[in-house]
C-alpha cells in the first residue's frame, strides 16, 4: 500500500470521510464508481484490528472525474451517515481562513446537510457543518457552525440569513467566537487581511457564485454567434443532483 500511496495521483484523489464501519474498499469503490473511472480505493486499516478508521482515500483516472465526484458524492448517506467528500489535498488550513459563522436558534428538525444546502448558495464551504449536540445525551443544543473559504460569502451569508425563518423557527446568523476563548468573534480586520495575503499564494477551486449571491453565477460563456454553453453533468445513478460548492477537509476545530 505504500507503493500505491506515492504513486497517487493527489489532483485526482478524493477523500472520503465520515464512513460506517460496515463500509468496505469494494463499497466505496462501487458508489464512487458512479462519478467516473476509479483507479484505487484505499481505507487506512488499524493495525491491531484490522477495521477502518472511518475514512479512505479514492483516486480517479483523471482530477476532473475527482471534481465531479466532490460535486455529486459529498453527504450521500452510507448506512445513514452523510459521507464527507472532498480534495485530498494539504492546502486545507489555507481554505480554512477563519470565516466561521454561528447559526442560532436552530429547529430541531434541521441537520448537517439541511445546514450545507442552505449556506452553500453563498459560496464554497470548507468544513462540513456542525450542529452543537450534547457528548453524553446527543441532545440537540439548538445552534451550530458553518464555514466559508473566504470573508465575502460569510458576510453575505450573515446579510442574507440572520433573522429569516429556516423551518418553523427564526434563526440568528453571526460571527462565531474564536475558539481560544479570548471572547473574540471571528471576522476581524486581522482574519481578513491573512486571508487575503493568504489567497495570493493558493488557487482557490472556481466559485458558483460571484460575490457570494446567490443567482449570479460566475461562469461567463462568450457572447459570440452560434455559441452554446455546455450541458449540465449527467445525474447519476442513484438521482441526487449536484451538491452547491466544494467543502474542505472535515476536521471541525472551532
Amino acid at each position: 500500500m505504500a507503493h500505491q500511496q506515492i504513486e497517487r495521483n493527489q489532483e485526482a484523489t478524493v477523500y472520503v470521510g465520515n464512513l460506517d464501519e460496515r463500509c468496505s474498499d469494494s463499497l466505496v469503490w462501487e458508489l464512487m464508481l458512479q462519478a467516473g473511472p476509479v483507479v484505487n480505493v484505499h481505507l487506512p486499516k488499524d493495525r491491531v484490528t484490522q477495521s477502518h478508521q472511518g475514512y479512505g482515500f479514492c483516486e480517479f483516472l483523471t482530477e476532473e472525474d475527482a471534481d465531479y465526484a466532490i460535486k455529486i458524492m459529498n453527504q450521500i448517506r452510507l448506512y445513514g451517515k452523510p459521507i464527507r467528500v472532498n480534495k485530498a489535498t494539504s492546502d486545507k488550513k489555507n481554505l480554512d481562513v477563519g470565516a466561521t459563522l454561528f447559526i442560532g436558534n436552530l429547529d430541531p428538525d434541521i441537520d448537517e446537510k439541511l445546514l450545507y444546502d442552505t449556506f452553500s448558495a453563498f459560496g464554497i464551504i470548507v468544513q462540513t457543518p456542525k450542529i452543537a449536540r450534547d457528548p453524553e445525551t446527543g441532545n440537540f443544543k439548538g445552534f451550530g457552525f458553518v464555514s466559508f473559504d473566504n470573508f465575502e460569502s460569510a458576510d453575505a451569508a450573515i446579510d442574507a440569513m440572520d433573522n429569516q425563518y429556516l423551518m418553523n423557527k427564526q434563526v440568528s446568523v453571526s460571527y462565531a467566537f474564536k475558539k481560544d476563548g479570548r471572547g473574540e468573534r471571528h471576522g476581524s480586520a486581522a482574519e481578513r487581511l491573512l486571508a487575503a495575503e493568504g489567497r495570493k499564494n493558493v488557487q482557490l477551486p472556481n466559485r458558483l457564485f460571484a460575490n457570494g449571491t446567490a443567482g449570479q453565477p460566475m461562469m461567463a460563456y462568450p457572447q459570440t454567434p452560434g455559441f452554446r454553453p455546455p450541458p449540465p453533468p449527467p445525474m447519476p445513478a442513484y438521482g441526487r443532483p449536484p451538491a452547491m460548492g466544494y467543502p474542505g477537509q472535515p476536521q471541525f476545530g472551532w
